[in-house]
């Protein structure tokens, strides 16, 4: 359990809550209101949680198993991710690989409610069912249940995405996915879904960083209000794809005052992770080296960005866009 403070213009409601969901009714409905902003009291390491729209809470740090992880044997990396304290650990079935984050979970020894599961529907084709690659998906994982179920694309389904987010519901409700959601989703995807929908998404997961704040920007407003948070992933691409642009300096200054206010060395993607934490995102990372996970599990403990250190990094972020992944999403059409 852990104590987590919900602002209203005038108040700061506190509750106790854990990764399951809350006890009355009616504060769920007020979680599914924005502000998403939303800090947990608990800063230490992996515990930080954000609540969502269902009334479930999700850990703010993720372990992902794509990038660098993609079509690759994650065992190990996800059973070091664990041992190190990372309870949330975001798989998909286009990363190829979820046999082997399942092999980890069963090798790490947790008990089940100890972890938070994330994976995302592939390719629906002509003839399959959202849950028939979910059953397939939890066969992988060797486990009953997901707490959280995402649509990975929007565009590349054989059948309408409507039908796709029906199906979703359903296998919500039959308790096979606590949780769902959707990742790379534009405005025009919500307003397909949503008109139609009994249950909102919770989050969606798409690239979010300073440079592609400025194309993302309006998307990540729009979810706000919706009460749909945003989950980023590749967070680090302006210091490990995009080295020499306006970031740079404006990193180097912030990350020289936060080492010296905290009295230890930080790195700028400490920073970069602290700026996607306050802004409420999810911050989905990867790395096969102990120690870079453990930077990682340390930014919630870390000093907060001023107000102007968050816009400064916005506005030199807006200087320059780079996205690494999904360029279609550049596409106006």
């Amino acid at each position: 359990m852990m104590s987590i403070i919900w602002h209203t213009p005038s108040i700061a409601i506190r509750i106790r809550a854990s990764l399951g969901r809350t006890s009355c009714p009616g504060l769920i409905q007020l979680l599914q209101c924005p502000p998403l902003r939303f800090q947990s009291t608990n800063r230490d390491m992996s515990t930080l949680t954000f609540p969502l729209n269902d009334g479930t809470n999700v850990p703010a740090l993720a372990f992902g198993t794509g990038t660098a992880l993609y079509n690759k044997d994650a065992q190990n990396a996800v059973v070091t991710a664990i041992k190190t304290g990372f309870v949330h650990l975001d798989g998909a079935q286009m990363y190829g690989n979820e046999d082997s984050l399942g092999d980890a979970i069963v090798a790490s020894g947790k008990p089940r409610e100890s972890l938070y599961i994330t994976t995302k529907l592939n390719k629906l084709s002509k003839g399959q069912t959202v849950k028939s690659t979910l059953v397939e998906s939890l066969r992988k994982l060797k486990v009953d249940y997901v707490n959280l179920f995402l649509i990975h694309m929007p565009n590349h389904h054989e059948v309408p995405l409507t039908d796709i987010w029906k199906q979703m519901e359903e296998v919500q409700k039959e308790g096979l996915a606590k949780s769902i959601g959707v990742s790379n989703f534009r405005i025009k995807d919500f307003e397909e879904i949503l008109p139609g929908a009994t249950v909102k998404p919770v989050v969606n997961q798409i690239e979010f960083h300073p440079y592609v704040f400025g194309a993302a920007e309006s998307l990540y407003e729009y979810t706000e209000k919706q009460g749909i948070r945003t989950e980023s992933y590749g967070g680090l691409t302006p210091i490990v794809r995009a080295r020499g642009g306006p970031l740079d300096p404006v990193l180097a200054k912030i990350t020289e005052r936060i080492s010296k206010t905290g009295g230890k060395s930080v790195s700028e993607g400490q920073v970069l992770s602290k700026w996607l934490l306050q802004k409420g995102v999810v911050v989905v990372t990867t790395s096969s080296k102990e120690e870079r996970i453990k930077e990682y599990l340390a930014v919630p403990s870390l000093p907060d960005l001023t107000a102007e250190e968050i816009a400064e990094l916005e506005a030199a972020g807006k200087k320059h866009h780079k996205r690494a992944f999904c360029q279609w999403l550049d596409e106006k059409n």
